[in-house]
């Protein structure tokens, strides 16, 4: 056996079979652990390390040794074993003397494996060949097959390849069936000589059944997929040429389609079914069940060719309005008003009908009360309901701001902060600052109480460490690592891994006080002021753990926006005079950049407290409470292609009594320090730098303008996600937090202008929005091509739908004059792609001043509504002006 193991570490994958191949039953089952130890070693060897070269036989070797089939496909398809494997040939050939029913139950188990175990189809197609037992239809089995056959493009036509498989049925099914096309998706091609052109073309020749593919293929078309598999499925559904009598037989598939596919499919369901409808082949009934789910859909183009369909079958079959007319006001609630006013228009034009019909009519007036105002006043006439209430009623919604959370006492229990730390360097430092800030205090006063209880706590998380395994990294990679050979700024995650690494003797005393007294380079961006005193704070805490361990942490916010009550920090200040403890430069600056001072009151009495404990810190920390709020800096615009950017003055508290880390936030800040890309381009965590600054994020929204600015022209995605919390934040919202909020409404992502909704709402709901400056914002940012009309209606539109409509009003009615003021008569305005937005936006601003009542002119409306035509930009420029109007006159 001992030759066995020697063949397989040196990779002879054929010596290794033949000598396998002469043990008897019992030896080889006696030389799997001697294989099971190999495995570890080369699971255990560096990547690309020569042992690698052993993997092909030692797959091979323990094949031939498991006689049970589960066993042996275990281990066939491990997943160290994908690294390199053995030719299917050689495993087919050392598997050949088992009997046919080991092998078809391998073979089994094989398909049964994710696609992502790799398992070579040959190997399983050989296996299914030699036991002739069924082919399995697996996910795994139908993308290997699909990748061998398309394996061999331009040497014969795929048609012929596919004709020529002799399970050829059960795996088209299995082709339908498949999960997701994504790993063969792009196997598939288009046009002539595609997967679709081929299997339409041998279901026409009848070597496939016909009703057998088309009802898995629309079968597959109801069940969906990834994101891009109906653009196999829905051209081959094309090729196929449905008869009337096929496409008859499945009105419910097609209705089904319609209602709830994505939006292309939808599409081609409801062109099928509309053949069918002006064809007679679908009675009132089917149609109006069609037609409900169809208006209820998001897209425009849908629901308006719905309604066009609805009116050319109530024009040639009048009686049908009992049935349909119902469906027709479901479009009664549709965002979009053209939508509503053209379903209004149909029951208007059949207005005698429902005279005949009182249920009918009922069902329609409740329906109707999901119209806007302005239709609500024609639909009172035909349909007897109320008008639109008056404009005094209107009352504005919205939603409350949420409340800041106060930070819980860091864990008594080294246990508990050991799971909590764990949590976080799972997480990669992503948490909330409060999480972050109370496991730091809590570190610091575990390890100033009892660093031996707390190492041993702490076991568990550092032995899962990269500096922990000598074996890997050396005693000079770990130094270099955590000094600033290697790395620049530490994260919050790199600062835990500092903490860790000094309790455990991973760094010298004498590298944690280089890099404290050094610091890293300074950099002129917008990342690097904020990204340094963190990094400060971390290294000042690992060197104090090592040489004089502090009781506390005085800058530990009280509140999960980073605020600090100054009374607390009066009490910790008394704490480190009692205990005769010295206080952190870092720590003390950041705690006095987070202490309360918008609460005169309150400062003004721990001021006193502070002064009367009798030591520098606290007498530092009186003359700043009594001083009152800092004063911001000026600021002044600056333009950088289509973007707008933010520069500001100088903060002169911030300049003196300060470390030298701190004073670069208070330095001026301009355009050329917001572009700057740097060796820390992606480090920063903005939650922290608004928990640095709690009353001044002014001073963080102008470092955080040219990101937002990414989000909306160079389609970043994520950069939204600090804007709530912007608004959450403390201080005055000026300049740079609108342009913050006016570039996120106009995001690339859902996902970032969602989050810049939330931040206006928070904004609004605190008093603190200021319409016309973010209205304003808004207008100059579109006219430079900035922001998009079209994103910009839907994030103004998805706020008025909580309820803020006079908000999102206010805010449009100083946008809109900005852009209609540059359209020309030829129909263009200030920038590419305005005009074909503003329709929308003006739709979102007629909306809201009919719901709320809203009086006075709109500089240059009067001209975009007196345009010829009946383009969207003019149709809703007239509703705009009438709503206005008719406030006026009420």
């Amino acid at each position: 056996m001992s030759a066995v193991l020697e063949a397989v570490r040196a990779g002879r994958v054929g010596e290794t079979a033949l000598l396998v191949k002469k043990l008897t039953d019992a030896e080889r089952r006696a030389l799997l652990p001697e294989l099971q130890a190999v495995r570890k070693e080369l699971r255990a060897a560096p990547w690309e390390s020569r042992s690698e070269r052993g993997y092909p036989a030692l797959q091979v070797a323990g094949a031939m040794c498991h006689s049970g089939a589960a066993a042996a496909a275990t281990w066939i398809a491990g997943a160290d074993m994908r690294r390199r494997q053995a030719p299917a040939e050689m495993l087919l050939k050392v598997l050949a003397d088992r009997d046919t029913g080991w092998q078809a139950d391998v073979a089994r188990r094989l398909a049964a494996r994710p696609v992502s175990a790799d398992v070579p189809f040959l190997l399983m197609a050989g296996l299914v060949r030699r036991s002739g037992c069924e082919v399995p239809v697996t996910d795994a089995y139908v993308v290997g097959w699909v990748r061998h056959i398309g394996h061999s493009w331009g040497r014969v036509p795929l048609v012929d390849r596919l004709r020529a498989e002799p399970d050829l049925a059960p795996l088209v099914t299995g082709l339908f069936e498949l999960s997701d096309l994504g790993e063969v998706r792009w196997l598939f091609g288009e046009g002539p000589g595609s997967w679709q052109s081929a299997l339409a073309e041998l279901t026409g020749a009848g070597v496939l059944e016909r009703k057998a593919v088309v009802d898995a293929c629309v079968a597959r078309l109801l069940r969906g997929g990834g994101p891009t598999d109906h653009r196999v499925f829905l051209p081959l559904l094309g090729l196929l040429a449905l008869t009337r009598d096929e496409l008859r037989e499945r009105v419910a598939d097609w209705t089904a389609l319609a209602r709830d596919a994505v939006s292309p499919v939808a599409g081609h369901a409801q062109s099928v079914l509309g053949t069918l409808a002006l064809d007679g082949g679908l009675t009132p009934r089917q149609l109006a069940e069609a037609s409900e789910g169809l208006l209820f859909r998001t897209e425009k183009k849908l629901v308006r060719a719905q309604l066009v369909l609805l009116g050319k079958v109530l024009a040639r079959e009048p009686a049908a309005a009992a049935e349909l007319l119902p469906a027709v006001a479901r479009a009664f609630g549709h965002e979009d008003t053209e939508v509503q006013e053209r379903a209004l228009k149909l029951v208007e034009r059949q207005a005698k009908r429902l005279d005949e019909e009182p249920a009918v009519r009922a069902g329609i007036a409740v329906a109707a009360e999901a119209l806007s105002p302005a239709l609500r006043v024609r639909a009172a006439a035909v349909l007897g309901i109320a008008a639109v209430a008056a404009p005094e009623a209107y009352e504005e919604v919205l939603p409350p701001p949420p409340e800041p959370v106060r930070l819980m006492a860091a864990p008594d229990s080294a246990v508990e902060l050991a799971e909590e730390v764990s949590a976080l360097l799972a997480a990669g430092g992503d948490g909330d600052v409060a999480a972050f800030e109370r496991a730091l205090d809590g570190l610091a006063r575990h390890a100033h109480r009892d660093q031996d209880a707390l190492r041993e706590a702490l076991e568990p998380v550092a032995a899962t460490r990269w500096w922990k395994q000598s074996e890997s990294h050396g005693r000079r990679d770990t130094e270099e690592y955590f000094g600033h050979t290697r790395r620049g700024l530490l994260t919050a995650e790199g600062g835990l891994e500092l903490v860790l690494g000094t309790l455990y003797g991973a760094v010298s005393t004498a590298t944690l006080l280089a890099a404290l007294r050094s610091g890293p380079a300074d950099h002129d961006c917008a990342r690097h002021g904020f990204s340094r005193i963190l990094d400060v704070r971390l290294r000042e805490l690992a060197h104090r753990i090592r040489t004089d361990p502090q009781p506390l942490l005085l800058a530990t916010p009280s509140w999960s926006t980073g605020l600090l009550e100054p009374d607390e920090l009066v009490g910790r200040l008394d704490t480190y005079r009692r205990l005769g403890a010295r206080v952190g430069e870092a720590d003390f600056a950041q705690a006095l950049l987070r202490v309360r001072r918008e609460d005169r009151a309150a400062a003004l009495a721990a001021a006193g407290r502070a002064s009367a404990l009798g030591t520098p810190e606290g007498d530092r920390l009186a003359r700043l409470l009594s001083a009152g709020a800092a004063a911001l800096p000026g600021c002044d615009r600056r333009t950088s292609g289509p973007r707008v950017l933010v520069e500001s003055g100088e903060v002169r508290e911030l300049q003196t009594d300060f470390p030298e880390a701190f004073r670069r936030l208070g330095r001026p800040f301009t355009t050329s320090d917001a572009v700057r890309y740097c060796c820390h381009w992606g480090q920063e965590n903005h939650r922290h730098w608004l928990a640095t600054l709690p009353e001044l994020r002014e001073l963080v929204a102008v470092r955080l303008v040219h990101d937002l600015s990414e989000a909306a022209l160079d389609d970043e995605r994520g950069a939204g996600a600090v804007l709530p919390l912007l608004a959450e934040s403390g201080g005055v919202a000026g300049e740079s937090t609108h342009l913050c909020v006016a570039y996120g409404l106009g995001a690339r992502h859902p996902e970032d202008r969602l989050a810049a909704v939330d931040a206006l709402l928070v904004l609004a709901a605190r008093g603190q929005l200021d319409a016309e400056r973010l209205g304003a914002d808004l207008g100059q940012l579109v006219r430079r091509g900035a922001v998009k009309p079209l994103r910009l209606a839907e994030s103004a539109r998805t706020a008025a739908a909580t309820g803020a409509n006079t908000t999102i009003w206010e805010m449009l009615r100083h946008t809109l004059p900005i852009l209609l003021a540059g359209l020309s008569t030829e129909g263009t305005a200030g920038a590419p792609g305005t005009v074909r937005g503003l329709g929308e936006l003006l739709s979102v601003a007629a909306d809201c001043a009919e719901r709320s009542g809203a009086r006075g002119e709109l500089p240059h409306l009067t001209g975009a509504a007196a345009r010829r035509g009946s383009a969207r930009l003019v149709v809703q420029a007239r509703r705009l002006r009438d709503a206005l109007a008719v406030a006026e006159a009420a």
